[in-house]
């Protein structure tokens, strides 16, 4: 069974947990965000490690978008503190942060609908700044062929010349994600993939979140339960604002204050 260390009786024992944000890529300690006298996160630590990929499932409004604007920068919490590979982000602008190596990828995918699929992708290399900068370059043999690795992992590579304006929504959604995995970051959040898609592409993006969780930090946000059941990864649920459980999700799905907060409605 899975046990988060920071969420067990030596955190809430008030432990020093100078040290705890140490051992994680990305840690939250004490976090609150307060909207005008609403406080939409009340989390005392959250903690993801080098390399796991931690889905965050919740009813709707229970914090968990805030939680990835929390960590990304987009949101600057009221009180406590971000740490990302040991450094202190909490009032780092998001451009910064996403510099140091965290993605974000939202639930509608952001893709140039005018531009085709490898120009899309070109944009997403390290150092492309601006689109005709990025276009009227030459790329090396060497990032021609990565973008074609990830764009035929993905089932996209016969789809290169295709104006993205002419994917379909779960083509649309690898093709936005191919370009979070170009620009390399050590932390990807992922805002609802399995959203719009079909079973055949569920089960496919499924298995890329495995792949990548081999090399990357995932914090995927997620309602579809079937498909987090294929992630077969640890589950934080969020509740108001709160971390209500944390577990495998055969354990959290059995928990009586989940089923009556999310799962039995």
């Amino acid at each position: 069974m899975y046990a988060d260390p920071v969420s067990g009786p030596a955190a809430a024992a008030g432990e020093d947990r100078e040290h705890d944000f140490r051992s994680f890529l990305v840690y939250l300690d004490s976090i609150q965000v307060d909207f005008d006298g609403f406080l939409a996160l009340d989390i005392s630590s959250f903690g993801v490690r080098e390399d796991e990929l931690r889905v965050i499932i919740g009813p709707n409004g229970a914090g968990k978008t805030t939680l990835c604007d929390v960590i990304s920068g987009k949101t600057l919490p009221s009180s406590g503190r971000v740490f990302f590979d040991g450094n202190d982000i909490t009032t780092m602008p998001d451009d910064e942060i996403a510099r140091l190596g965290v993605g974000r990828k939202f639930q509608t995918p952001t893709v140039f609908d005018s531009l085709t699929v490898f120009e899309n992708m070109e944009l997403s290399l390290p150092g492309k700044k601006g689109i005709w900068r990025s276009l009227l370059s030459r790329q090396s043999t060497e990032s021609r062929d990565h973008i074609m690795s990830l764009l035929e992992r993905v089932r996209l590579v016969t789809q290169t010349e295709k104006q993205a304006r002419h994917l379909s929504h779960g083509q649309r959604q690898w093709l936005e994600i191919s370009m979070l995995i170009l620009a390399n970051p050590r932390l990807l959040l992922i805002d609802e993939p399995a959203a719009g898609l079909t079973d055949e592409e569920t089960a496919l993006t499924a298995e890329l979140f495995l792949e990548l969780s081999t090399s990357h930090s995932m914090i995927v946000i997620e309602h579809d339960m079937s498909f987090v059941r294929r992630l077969n990864a640890p589950v934080t649920v969020l509740n108001e604002g709160k971390v209500m459980a944390e577990g495998m999700i055969d354990s959290v799905q059995k928990d009586p204050a989940v089923v009556e907060a999310y799962l039995g409605r």
